[in-house]
C-alpha cells in the first residue's frame, strides 16, 4: 500500500470510528474544570457514557461530583472544558438537547399541599405535550399507582424520591442523570429501584448515576468513573475493577502450616488467612495450577482454589484513600 492510500485508509478509519463514536456516546465530557476562587472542585475532567449502560460515578464526599452533575444539566457554567450529550455542546445547543435529559438531583422539588398526581401534572404542563395516561404511566413504573392522590406531605422520604424519579421520567428523556436515588429506600424499594434502572437500560435509556451505596453500584452498573479532589481517578468496567490484585483462596486441610510455608515463597510474602480455613495469596506467574502443583507436592493437596475477587469498596478504599472510609463504614454498618 502507498503512503498516500495508507493515509486515506487512516482517515477512513477514523471517519468510520468517529460515526460509531457519535451513535453509542451519549454523554462525553472533555477538559472538564470548575474553580471556586482558588479552590478547584474539578480538574481537567473526561468521560464516556455510551447508549443503554448504566454508568456510576462514584467518589468521596467533596470529591466533584455534584459539581459535575451541575455542569453537565447546565445548572452552572465550566471555568473550562466541554459537556456533549447527544452528540451536541451543552452551552451552545443547551435548549434542544437538555430537553432530552431528565434529571433527579438530591432532594426533588415537590408541592406538598398537592396530590402525587398534581405534583406531576404540574411539572407535565411546564414541559409540554405530557398526557394523563404519560403521569399514569410514570406512577405505576415507580411504584406509587395508589398513592397517586394522596398529598405529597404524607409521603415518606422514599416515596418523594421515587416521585422525584417519575418527574424525571415524564417526557421519556433518552438520558437520566440520577444523583443518590436510592436515598430513603427501603430494602424492598432498593430492589425495585434496581430492577426499574435496569429496565430502563434495556429499553435503550442511558443512566449516569452517583452513588456511595457501593454494594448496589456493583450489582447494577455496567461501567464506573471514580473522581477524587476533582480528578478522574480511574475510568472502567465494574468487572475489570474488581478482577482483584493477582490472587487466590485457597481451601485446604491444614491451613497455618500451608499459610507458614507459602509466606516463605516470593510470590506468597503477602498471604494470609481469611475465615478459619481460607487462605489468600499469590501464586507462581500467578497462575492457578502453578499454586496447586505447589501446594500438592507440598503434602496440602487444596479443596478449592479461587480466584479472588476484590470487593468494590477496597478499590475504592485503595483507589481514594482513607477519605472513602467513613462512607464505606456507614453503609456496612446500614446493611
Amino acid at each position: 500500500m502507498t503512503e498516500a492510500a495508507s493515509t486515506r485508509a487512516a482517515r477512513e478509519n477514523a471517519r468510520l470510528e468517529d460515526g460509531v463514536r457519535s451513535e453509542t456516546v451519549v454523554l462525553s465530557v472533555r477538559h472538564l474544570t470548575k474553580h471556586y476562587g482558588a479552590r478547584v472542585a474539578v480538574n481537567d475532567l473526561a468521560l464516556d457514557v455510551r447508549r443503554g449502560e448504566i454508568y456510576g460515578f462514584l467518589g468521596p464526599n467533596g470529591a466533584g461530583k455534584t459539581t459535575t452533575i451541575r455542569m453537565c444539566l447546565g445548572l452552572i457554567p465550566p471555568t473550562e472544558g466541554q459537556v456533549e450529550i447527544l452528540g451536541q455542546d451543552v452551552a451552545l445547543a443547551g435548549k434542544q438537547v437538555l430537553p432530552r435529559v431528565g434529571a433527579l438531583i438530591e432532594q426533588p422539588a415537590l408541592y406538598l399541599y398537592m396530590s402525587g398526581q398534581n405534583n406531576l401534572r404540574a411539572v407535565g404542563d411546564a414541559l409540554g405535550g405530557v398526557t394523563d395516561t404519560r403521569v399514569g404511566v410514570v406512577l405505576d413504573l415507580v411504584g406509587l399507582a395508589g398513592r397517586e392522590r394522596d398529598r405529597v406531605k404524607t409521603y415518606s422520604l422514599g416515596m418523594k424520591q421515587r416521585l422525584g424519579l417519575a418527574m424525571a421520567l415524564l417526557h421519556d428523556p433518552d438520558l437520566l442523570i440520577l444523583d443518590e436515588p436510592t436515598n430513603g429506600l427501603d430494602p424492598a424499594g432498593v430492589v425495585e429501584m434496581r430492577d426499574l434502572l435496569r429496565r430502563l437500560a434495556s429499553e435503550g435509556k442511558t443512566v449516569f448515576l452517583s452513588s456511595h451505596l457501593l454494594s448496589e453500584v456493583r450489582q447494577i452498573c455496567t461501567r464506573v468513573a471514580i473522581i477524587n479532589q476533582g480528578r478522574l481517578v480511574v475510568e472502567s468496567s465494574v468487572q475489570e475493577l474488581t478482577r482483584g490484585q493477582g490472587e487466590f483462596v485457597v481451601s485446604v486441610n491444614q491451613p497455618e502450616a500451608a499459610l507458614a510455608l507459602l509466606r516463605e515463597q516470593s510470590w506468597g510474602t503477602r498471604a494470609r488467612m481469611d475465615g478459619a480455613r481460607h487462605i489468600i495469596t499469590g501464586a507462581p506467574d500467578g497462575q492457578s495450577a502453578a499454586l496447586n502443583l505447589f501446594l500438592v507436592n507440598a503434602g496440602f493437596t487444596p479443596e478449592s482454589i479461587v480466584e479472588r475477587a476484590e470487593d468494590l469498596e477496597e478499590v475504592f478504599l485503595r483507589l481514594t484513600g482513607a477519605e472513602m472510609a467513613t462512607e464505606v463504614q456507614s453503609e456496612r454498618g446500614s446493611r
